[in-house]
């Protein structure tokens, strides 16, 4: 015998006394039920025998609260598309879109459609609402390249580096293309961040790869800008670039399909000025870097 078939024979025992003896009252008080109970129950068992005297599920008729489908559906588009996860998604729909959704209620969508995991293969990033950070923006600049390999028209392997800087303080990046990974190319880069950030630039700091040797060193320091090198194989030391490195090819380089180098170009301004301006950022509860700029200048 299983819970509701328990259920239904004790209710049966309040009921059939009942009918017997022709008082509700007196039945009632014998078995210590409330007359509301027993007219309830009375009522079920005329109306569906035997199995209206089990109990319903404590389900409310109506979700006031319930997540529309057009906001679900923008929580699975980003998750599917960009792999974001719970806290982000919030920040974005609440910038964007104006719409106010707890994290947990985002990760209920994710269990629901079968995406609390990500596909096999895919990294995960954490959120840090708390990390050291330099508090003056130009202070301490992080420098990096990132390798790039692209499928060419004719099936051909097309490499390319993304020179890369971000700020410290702020995490405003700047990040630029090109075909070779020289000391030339770090210069040139470097030349184009100094006109670029809206501040002062006091150090950069840069592994000890060969596109940061002497030539390059005295170039920045010339500028009156301090040159740094990290401890060699400690990549964690230029950590912030590095993750960054993440953030792009999770978010902009794996949906991005190679043209050539003028559309890759376009598409990189454009995606630099959405990181910079419209992304949220981890570091500032959802806030952009530039909206940390301003609160720094």
């Amino acid at each position: 015998m299983n819970s509701d078939q328990r259920e239904i024979q004790r209710k049966l025992r309040v009921l059939e006394p009942a009918d017997k003896i022709g008082d509700v009252s007196k039945a009632c008080r014998h078995f210590g039920i409330g007359r509301a109970s027993f007219y309830r129950w009375r009522k079920a068992y005329f109306e569906n025998g035997e199995s209206g005297l089990a109990n319903g599920r404590s389900v409310p008729h109506k979700h006031p609260s319930k997540m529309s489908a057009e906001v679900e559906e923008k929580i699975l588009h980003l998750r599917r598309k960009y792999h974001l996860g719970p806290i982000r998604i919030v920040w974005y729909l609440e910038r964007y879109h104006a719409i106010k959704v707890s994290d947990a209620g985002v990760y209920r969508t994710f269990k629901r459609h079968g995406l609390n995991r990500l596909p096999r293969g895919t990294r995960l990033r954490k959120v840090h609402t708390q990390r050291y950070n330099k508090q003056v923006p130009g202070h301490r600049i992080q420098m990096d390249v990132k390798f790039l390999i692209f499928n060419g028209k004719q099936g051909q392997k097309v490499k390319r580096y993304q020179y890369t800087e971000i700020d410290d303080a702020t995490r405003v990046r700047a990040l630029k293309v090109y075909k070779r990974h020289t000391q030339a190319s770090a210069i040139d880069f470097v030349d184009h961040i100094i006109e670029e950030f809206p501040f002062r630039i006091q150090q950069i700091r840069t592994d000890n790869g060969h596109e940061f040797q002497a030539r390059f060193h005295w170039h920045v320091e010339d500028k009156g800008i301090r040159h740094v090198y990290i401890k060699p194989s400690s990549p964690q030391l230029n950590g912030k670039v590095e993750l960054s490195h993440r953030s792009d090819q999770q978010e902009f380089y794996q949906l991005l399909s190679y043209k050539d180098d003028v559309d890759l170009e376009a598409k990189l301004d454009e995606w630099e000025r959405f990181y910079n301006f419209a992304r949220p950022h981890g570091a500032f509860n959802g806030k952009t870097p530039y909206e940390a700029v301003r609160e720094r200048l």
